[in-house]
């Protein structure tokens, strides 16, 4: 009978199955490499808060597992998260698991809310993505993975559901490579016994892993006793060691010098799978069912395995050595407490009552009590040190992406040493940082029911717009209404019954409307003198500006400085402050075009020669800016963009050709018609503005079948016929 080799199990017990649990809110700096900062993302109802209840629970944070169905979960705490079954603001939960301390975030997995994960991504070490077993990856999967690409983090992936009679981790482990374009190695093999799902077999390991009341039994595969099982763990045991040894070249010599595939120790194996996972190259993949309780503990272990610790990232920040270093991630707004700001801490420790220095705000501020997270309730501390969360009350300016340490004295030794090292737009943009704000693409007006409620109004949108900056307001000059803009029908109606619920406002939504962009035709250029005297003092600008069509990253700058010798010459003496301000004329300008008064996206401006007399104030510079390029913008003319988005709808085979009927009414172009098991999946574009009330559409003509997903995809040019339609729906003729 072959057996595994002999391995350190003691090692490997000891790292997987320890069972002590203590707080490590302030631990020492050598022990920061048992906290886990991770976030828990996937598509809506794959089972993130399904499978975070489940880890409250075997941690010993709770001693009964709420379900999502009841509406009685720990991290769906909101009235409307629970009336919805959905998750809709990210909450931070902290857990201890092993010896180890997990900062465990559940995040939304609608579209409409993407900006919770945008905020949570920024400041995590690493993330679990969980996939629906009998689907894999699915739009909003993509959309999160992307997400999470941008800020550089370690993931695993967990396939849930696998209780499921159409259940594949074949499929889900191909859908990873194909539309993630990612290796994967799978961790488990299921075992379905009478068509159940009952447990899974550890690859690294060879035991099977079938749960119990409240554990996880764990029996050694032999092949005398389990001759189903043995030869496919095996088998698939090797297949993991050889594709390991692709990524890793030294594990790949170990292997060589072992001459066989099977006498490679699981620790070494752990080793490297750490290693390449941390690194990006390989992506692990485990099994379960979080409802029927099966593979969680396997999944808390596999995070202390291979998932990153604090000190296994966030270099850039280590400049700031044992001073305080901390971003705010998210902002929530408590009766009793008053605004409350989640804070990831980098470096040094964060003392309760500390005053502290917003780098990106350039301002002091003086903070109240330090807490730790636990959804909705909060646990007082002292202090905590780096590699943690803190939630902070007191700070009043405070906004998310915001960084903050404890004075100017040390932001200036800071720059200093980055500047060695880096270049000076590198340490701008670390320094200044905020979080990347998705673009919304639905807009309405709100009005309260009467006068009285007009300041109480207005301070619930800012308390709001302060939690969640991809909801903007703004107030129509022309019409003197306040506009909302979010990232959907959902977002603005969850809005509206928060101000409803919370504030006991009974405010009214005006009909949704599409937030529609103009571009510029064609290039066109202009120069301009303006002569003002105020008073005694004479103000003059003299400047020349092109506007160029062109698509250009929101993240870019759109003033760009003319380089050629003449113009060169003439900027070198453009004082920042004057920059400022021409900026500022810039934003202006194009924040309403000259067709139906929407955004001007898709160009540039090129400063060619600016002049000025002495005295002259920055507010008549940004005026003579806007006017130079509202000008220019009437001349050339611009054409109307509509928002287009990508749709993904899950349907049975018969309801397909009333669905694609229904979206040729829509304008929309078929991508792609993919099989899933029983179902097909139609892949879409279409314009937003032919999407109004689908979700309702698509139940009616399927009776309630089929289910859809849509996200922004970018702003095309209409056509003369739609252009006219859009021009009517925006002025009313």
């Amino acid at each position: 009978m072959a057996l595994l080799p002999k391995v350190n199990y003691r090692l490997f017990k000891y790292l997987v199955n320890s069972k002590l649990r203590y707080s490590t809110v302030n631990k020492p700096k050598n022990e920061i490499s048992k906290i886990r900062n991770i976030g828990i993302l996937a598509h809506i109802d794959a089972g993130k808060t399904t499978t975070t209840e489940r880890m409250l629970y075997y941690s010993g944070k709770i001693t009964h597992m709420g379900e999502v169905h009841h509406g009685n979960t720990v991290t769906d705490y909101m009235p409307q998260e629970r009336e919805r079954g959905i998750t809709i603001k990210s909450a931070a939960v902290t857990l201890n698991w092993k010896n180890h301390q997990f900062n465990l975030i559940d995040t939304p997995g609608h579209i409409d809310f993407t900006m919770e994960v945008e905020e949570t991504l920024s400041v995590l070490d690493s993330a679990i993505v969980v996939l629906d077993a009998s689907a894999g990856v699915e739009a909003q999967t993509l959309t999160v993975w992307r997400q999470a690409d941008r800020y550089n983090i370690p993931r695993l992936v967990y396939v849930n559901k696998m209780d499921r009679v159409d259940a594949d981790l074949n499929l889900c482990c191909g859908t990873i490579e194909k539309k993630l374009g990612k290796p994967t190695v799978c961790l488990h093999i299921p075992i379905i016994e009478d068509k159940k799902f009952v447990g899974m077999i550890d690859v690294l390991t060879l035991e099977k892993l079938v749960p119990t009341k409240d554990s996880l039994s764990k029996i050694l595969l032999t092949e005398k006793e389990d001759p189903q099982y043995w030869n496919v763990a095996k088998n698939a045991r090797n297949v993991l060691v050889d594709r390991l040894t692709e990524y890793n070249d030294d594990f790949a010599n170990m292997v060589i010098s072992n001459d066989s595939l099977d006498t490679v120790s699981t620790v070494e194996i752990i080793k490297v799978l750490r290693k390449t996972t941390i690194d990006q190259t390989v992506v692990p993949v485990l099994c379960g069912s979080s409802y029927k309780n099966i593979g969680v503990q396997s999944l808390m272990d596999s995070i202390i395995l291979y998932l990153s610790s604090p000190l296994e990232r966030n270099e850039d920040y280590r400049c700031f050595k044992d001073s305080l270093c901390a971003r705010a991630f998210k902002i929530i707004h408590d009766k009793q407490r008053g605004p409350l700001v989640f804070l990831r801490l980098y470096s040094g420790t964060f003392n309760q009552g500390q005053k502290i220095y917003n780098i990106t705000q350039n301002c002091n501020e003086q903070s109240g009590r330090l807490y730790i997270a636990y959804a909705d309730e909060y646990q007082e501390i002292n202090k905590l040190q780096y590699g943690n969360i803190a939630v902070v009350s007191g700070l009043k300016r405070t906004t998310v992406g915001d960084l903050i340490t404890q004075s100017t004295t040390t932001v200036q030794k800071v720059k200093q040493v980055l500047l060695e090292k880096k270049d000076e737009t590198f340490v701008e943009e670390m320094l200044g940082m905020g979080t990347r704000i998705p673009t919304p693409v639905f807009f309405c007006s709100i009005e309260p029911p009467s006068l009285s409620y007009q300041n109480s109004l207005e301070q619930a949108l800012s308390e709001l717009q302060r939690e969640d900056p991809s909801l903007t307001v703004t107030h129509d000059a022309d019409t003197g209404q306040t506009v909302l803009a979010g990232m959907g029908e959902l977002h603005l109606e969850i809005i509206k019954d928060r101000i409803l619920k919370e504030y006991k406002i009974e405010a009214d939504l005006g009909p949704l409307q599409i937030a529609y962009r103009e571009a510029p035709m064609k290039k066109i250029s202009h120069e301009v003198t303006n002569e003002l005297k105020v008073a005694n003092t004479k103000h003059t600008v003299s400047i020349s500006l092109s506007l160029v069509p062109a698509i250009i990253d929101k993240d870019k700058q759109i003033l760009k400085l003319d380089k050629t010798q003449e113009a060169a010459s003439n900027l070198a003496n453009l004082l920042p402050r004057h920059l400022k301000a021409i900026k500022q004329g810039v934003n202006v300008a194009l924040a309403h075009g000259p067709k139906i008064s929407s955004q001007v996206i898709n160009l540039e401006v090129i400063l060619h020669r600016f002049d000025t007399s002495r005295g002259t104030s920055e507010s008549v510079i940004s005026a003579t800016v806007t006017q130079c390029l509202q000008k220019m913008l009437r001349d050339v003319g611009t054409c109307i963009l509509e928002p287009v988005m990508v749709l993904e709808i899950v349907a049975l085979d018969e309801s397909l050709s009333t669905i694609l009927s229904d979206l040729t009414k829509r304008r929309a172009n078929i991508l792609n018609i993919a099989i899933r098991g029983n179902t097909k999946v139609i892949s879409c574009e279409a314009p937003l503005s032919e999407l109004l009330g689908y979700s309702t559409s698509l139940r009616t003509i399927t009776s309630g079948t089929a289910t859809f997903t849509m996200e922004f995809y970018q702003y095309k040019i209409m056509s003369a016929i739609e252009e006219v339609k859009a021009i009517e729906n925006v002025r009313g003729f």
